[in-house]
Formats: C-alpha cells, structure tokens, sequence
C-alpha cells in the first residue's frame, strides 16, 4: 500500500516541476523544460494508476482511505471545542475518477502543448504555470476536508489568472486574467462564509466528521430552510464562480485571450468543474437541503440554455467553444441538482474527454491557419488537415449525444434523470432537451463553416499545414476516450449494469437521507431490445439529428441563408451577437459605480483626504513647531539668559501658586 500511504506523492512530483522550471527554467534548452514539465506529469499519472490498483484491493470497510500527515492548523486546545485541521489526504471511489481524469487529461494537455507553444516567449514561465496547476486541482480532489480542498481551490484560481493573463503585454489578455480573478472572488467570498458556517454547525471541516454529524440531522424542507441549505446555498455560490454559471460566467468568455493549450485544461477538466466535483463532494449536506438542491439544478438548467443560445451566432471558434462548456457545465449541475450525482461526475469524465479534444483541435486549426480564429475566414480544411478533421468530428458527435459516442451515455442519464428521478421536473427536462438541440446545431455549424466548402482565406499567403505528431498524437487519444469512454454505461440500455453508477454508488448513498434506489437497471417489465431502441430514436437524439440537418441545410445546402435569417430576425440576432448584453448591464449596474466610488469617496475623501490628511497634518504640525522652536536658537547668549529668567519666573509663579491652594 506504498501509494496509498504516500498519497502526497502525486501532489509533489508537479510542484517540483513548477518550482524547477520556474527557478531555474530561463537557462534551461527547450527540451529540458519539456522533460521536467511533461516528466512530472507523467510521473503523476503513473503514480495515480498504482495508487487506484492498490484501491482496487481495499476492502469496502476501509474506504474511504485517509491519511493524516501533520497538525496544519490548530487553536483553543484547552478549551471545549478546540479548533484543529489536520493536512490530510483521502481517497475514495469520487478521488479516483477525479485523479485519473486530471492526470491523463492534464499529461495528454502538456504533450500537446509543447508543439503548440515551441515558438513563443516565456516558454519556461508556461509549463511552470502548468504544473503548478496541476498541482492545485489535485490537491483539490485529494483533500480530506474542507481547508485543503480550499486551498486548491483558491490555488487553481490563482493559475487561471497567470495563465489566462500569459500574453501580459496584450492589454486584452492581462484584462481578462484579472476579470477572471476578481469574477471567481466574488464566489469565494460566499464560499468561505459557507466553510466558517460549516465548522460553526459540526465543530470539524473534516468530510467524514461533517457528514456523520449531517445524517444525524433533520433534513430540511422546501418549507423550512435551515442551517444545513444556509450551507449548501453558500457553498453552491462559490460553485457558480467557479464553473461560471449565471450570472457569474462572464469571465470563462474572456479567458480564451490565452493560449488554447490553457483553455482545455481550465475549461475542460480541471478548474471549470471544481464547483461540480465539490457539490457532489458534499451530497450529504445537499442532499438535506433540497431548496438548494433545486437551486443547483435551475442554475444549472438555465445556465445551459442561456450558453447554447449565446453559441448559435459567435464566429470565433474558441469562444463558441467556451459557451459550449458553459452549457456543458450547466447539464453536470442540472445532473446533481436532481440528485444525480453519478450521471453528474460521469459527464464531467465524458466532458473533459471531448471538450478537451475540442480545444485542442480548435488549437491545430489556429495553427495551421497561422492564428486566424473567425470561422467565416476559414473553409474548406477537411483535406489539409484530415487528422484534425476527423478528430473534431468525433469530438462533436460525443457532444451532441449522438448514439455511440461518450456524451451520449453520460447526457442521456442526466436527462433521465430530470425526467424520472427522485427530483425530477418535467420543465427541467423539457429545457435540458432543447438546449441539447441548440448544441448539435451550434456544434456542426463550427464543423460546417471550419472544414467544409470553399477556403475563404488568401491560399496563396497562408500555408496550412497539419500540426506535428506531438500535437495529433493527443488528439487520437482524446478521440478514442470521446467514443468509448461512456460505453462503461452502455449495458444499461438493454437492462443491464451501469458500472460508472454502481462505482460510484458508495459515495452518494453512505449518508444518504433515505434508501438511493441504483439507476443501474433499467425500467421494470420492458424488454431489453425496447429498451435500446427507446435509448437511440428518443426525443434528446431526435432533436441532436435535426440540429445536424438544420445546421447542414444552413452552411451546406443554403450559405446564404443564415444571413437572410439574420437580416429577417435582426433584434434576435443582434441580442444574441451581443451576448445579451450582460456585459454592458454589469458595467453600468456595477463596474462604474464602484469605479466612481473608489476614485471620489474611497481615494480622494477617505484616502487622500481622512487617511492623508492626518499623515501630512501631523507632519506638517511638526515641521511647523520645529520652525517657531528653531528661531529660539539664535546663538545670542543675551537672548538666552532671558529665556532663563523668564522661566525661572514663571516656575516660581506657579510654585507660590500651588503652595496657596494647599494653604487654603
């Protein structure tokens, strides 16, 4: 159990990565800062696949493991209630998924990225950024309470802000690192106050501590929240921040000013869906609050409607991507906001397999473009680069839900869910319906308008080229994980075993409130070919197939008609081309009021004039009385011995006075 022991090792190898090349980096050849960046990586997927062989062999009494190294922090010892955190790991059915999803995903990112980055600046500082990202989000899934989770989490959003700020001396980059920063505090802020609430409740922030004392609790009701939805509620906040729900997505937009190979790390597998990983951490807690767990899944609902629409008209390939995945992430919360953990983490796995792939592809046509991003100026790709071609294909029909691939298992459980499950809602399913249609059509748009017909592009200037195998190399893989990844559910369409769910089962029924009935199975007294039939020609696949067409008959068949559309729906087009405006709502609602009372009651009345004002007066006061005393010293040895004598006067004045009123 040498891994299992040593849990930390896998947190180590990557942040010895990052300090090596970020210490020492600037002198290193380029093939050097690959082994150690890319080295670290892949020592920290080999560790993880030993560390879940041995998990394999634990028996179920000893899960989840926990190791505790050290007293991080402790206060109060002689008092009642001490206050004490352990730095401590675990690792649990939930750990494992997490791990093996951030190790691969990540080591498959760094590979790529260093044909992606060859030839730009600051080639050391990145893959020092990146390891040290890697570092945070495992540090965030390994944590065995709530302060080391907080540290990754604080951590990841700390690395969004260098590596989306990367190209510092590009004004629009550096602004959307900081907008990304400050957007993600305004979560964090409601995150700890929800952490503070948590130890104030059960006295620990250790999960195992928290949860038992949870179900001994009285869960909540829709008619009487409590403390533990004043938890969830605030928890869930930080959530929103973090995985850019409504209506605090707007810095995930902004973030693709940074290199692309940053945005499928963050937007795919790591940072994005820390809030997703955490509600599903602390089921316990939601799953007695269910005005919380209703909360979740209406974020999470209109969230991915509100994205899918906003992606029908962008023409920069990686912005419709990150509304893809803003939509994306609406559908993992929707999935646990229905009490469907497991579907919840399962698209999450799926989602950074394909999105992920996405990215990168969307990445190699940038490359092979020579950093062109508008669709309308590319085309007619499909020979060029057929590696990338095919690749992204695959991505968008996983995406899609197309039958087959590895979105389609894991969306059509979400969807069931909504549907049938212990919290479902026949509008919740209705709207995740839709917006799964929106993403089909949205998706081949990108496919139609990126690859097919003709080039709109000067061929004679630009040089496409496919991305070396560094790059495709990556993609393959991706690829295959976003067609067979999801098939660990497919026995379920013909009434059999959902193996990701059963996996997973220990961790969201442990403290559950009541008997969780496994979803593995499928529906009583249908048969299995029924089954599977009613899986592949349902209304979700329906309407995936009719975004196709749609989206062919638009940019395939009729070219020219999005633009008569347009023209005939013109304040549609143009709210949706404008992102609904939001961004302009916020700097008029929030952004210049706060600008103007900064600048006029913060800094010029309380800064300048209260807080300098009492600074320079006491200086002022003080070089003023060192003037009137320094016209004493006039070096006259007459003025002085007046000086003297007034004096001396004065005392004796004040002496007779004080001996009178003792004689009286």
């Amino acid at each position: 159990m040498f891994m299992l022991d040593h849990i930390w090792i896998i947190l180590l190898l990557p942040i010895l990565g990052a300090a090596i090349n970020g210490l020492f980096g600037k002198r290193f050849p380029k093939a050097a800062v690959n082994s150690v960046a890319v080295g670290s990586v892949a020592l920290t997927f080999i560790a993880v696949c030993e560390l879940v062989r041995e998990f394999w062999s634990l028996p179920a009494g000893a899960i989840p493991w926990i190791r505790s190294y050290y007293t991080w922090m402790a206060a109060g010892e002689m008092t009642e209630h001490p206050f004490r955190i352990d730095f401590a790991l675990q690792v649990d059915q939930l750990t494992v998924i997490m791990l093996l999803t951030v190790s691969l995903v990540g080591l498959l990112i760094h590979i790529y990225s260093t044909g992606y980055m060859e030839h730009e600046g600051g080639y050391y500082r990145f893959f020092a950024y990146m390891n040290l990202f890697m570092f945070f989000m495992l540090t965030l899934v390994t944590g065995a309470n709530l302060a080391v989770l907080f540290v990754g989490w604080e951590g990841v959003g700390l690395c969004s802000y260098l590596l989306i700020g990367f190209w510092f001396r590009k004004k629009s980059a550096a602004d959307a690192g900081k907008k990304a920063f400050i957007t993600t505090r305004l979560g964090d802020l409601a995150f700890m106050v929800g952490i503070l609430l948590a130890f104030w409740t059960f006295g620990s922030l250790t999960y195992s501590n928290m949860f038992a004392q949870a179900s001994r609790m009285q869960p909540d009701t829709m008619a009487h929240a409590g403390v533990l939805t004043a938890i969830a509620v605030l928890l869930f906040v930080g959530a929103i921040g973090k995985s850019a729900q409504l209506p605090l997505y707007v810095w995930l937009p902004d973030a693709m000013e940074g290199p692309t190979p940053v945005s499928a790390l963050i937007h795919a597998a790591t940072m994005v869906t820390a809030g997703v990983y955490m509600v599903a951490r602390m089921n316990p807690v939601f799953s007695r609050a269910p005005i919380a767990m209703y909360l979740v899944a209406v974020v999470g609902c209109i969230t991915a409607l509100f994205a899918a629409t906003i992606a029908l008209t962008q023409n920069d390939i990686k912005k419709v991507l990150a509304y893809s995945t803003i939509s994306q992430l609406g559908y993992m919360f929707l999935g646990c906001g229905v009490g469907a953990y497991a579907a919840g983490i399962f698209h999450l796995m799926t989602h950074a397999f394909f999105k992920g792939l996405l990215f990168l592809t969307a990445g190699s046509v940038i490359h092979a473009l020579g950093g062109e991003q508008d669709m309308t100026k590319m085309g007619g790709l499909r020979k060029k680069i057929p590696v990338t071609y095919w690749t992204m294909l695959i991505a968008t029909l996983a995406i899609a839900g197309i039958p087959g691939f590895a979105g389609f298992f894991s969306k059509d459980e979400i969807l069931g869910a909504a549907k049938s499950g212990p919290h479902a809602s026949l509008w919740l399913w209705a709207v995740g319906v839709f917006a799964a249609g929106l993403t089909s059509f949205y998706m081949f748009r990108l496919i139609f308008l990126t690859f097919c017909g003709k080039p709109r592009f000067d061929e004679h200037h630009t040089h496409v080229h496919e991305s070396p195998r560094k790059m495709t190399i990556p993609l393959m893989i991706l690829a295959f994980l976003s067609i067979f990844g999801g098939w660990v559910a497919a026995p379920k369409l013909v009434g059999g075993i959902d193996y990701f769910d059963r996996f997973l089962q220990p961790v969201f029924t442990a403290y559950a409130p009541t008997q969780v009935v496994s979803e593995a199975s499928g529906a009583p007294g249908v048969s299995a070919g029924v089954q599977l039939l009613l899986a592949i020609v349902g209304i979700p696949v329906i309407l995936a197939v009719i975004g196709l067409l749609v989206a062919w008959w638009f940019y395939i068949k009729n070219p020219n008609a999005p633009k008569k559309l347009a023209r005939q729906l013109h304040g549609a087009y143009v709210l949706l081309w404008n992102k609904y405006f939001v961004d302009e709502i916020y700097l008029v609602l929030f952004i210049r009021p706060l600008l103007w009372i900064s600048r006029n009651v913060l800094w010029k009345v309380v800064d300048a004039g209260a807080i300098d004002g009492v600074v320079n007066g006491t200086a002022t006061a003080a070089r003023e009385s060192g003037g009137i005393a320094r016209e004493l010293q006039s070096g006259n040895t007459r003025s002085y011995a007046a000086w003297v004598v007034v004096g001396a006067v004065g005392f004796t004045m004040l002496l007779l006075a004080f001996l009178g009123l003792a004689v009286r």
